[in-house]
C-alpha cells in the first residue's frame, strides 16, 4: 500500500522521542509534526533528516483503513496500546 496524498496521521498521532529538524524533543502523541505542511505532507519527506523512525514507517491498509480519518483513530490506538 502507498500513503494517501494529504493523510498526515502518521506525522500527527504517534509519538517521536527522536530529534525532528524544529523539534528537538521531537514530539508528543497528536501534536502535529513542525514538518507537516498545510497540504499534510512532510517537508522532509525523502531527505536525510527525516527521523529513522519516520522512515521505517510503511503504509498498511490494517493501520491506514480506508480513510484519513480512520488511519488517525487506528495510529491513536495503537500509540495508547503501545505506551
Amino acid at each position: 500500500m502507498h500513503c494517501r496524498m494529504g493523510c498526515g496521521a502518521c506525522c500527527i498521532a504517534p509519538s517521536i522521542s527522536s530529534p525532528i529538524p524544529g523539534m528537538p524533543n521531537g514530539k508528543l502523541a497528536g501534536e502535529r509534526c513542525i514538518q507537516l505542511n498545510e497540504q499534510n505532507l512532510c517537508s522532509l519527506f525523502g531527505k536525510l533528516e527525516r527521523p529513522t523512525v519516520c522512515l521505517q514507517f510503511s503504509a498498511d491498509a490494517a493501520v491506514c483503513g480506508e480513510t484519513n480519518q480512520q488511519a488517525l483513530i487506528n495510529l491513536m490506538e495503537l500509540e495508547i496500546m503501545t505506551n
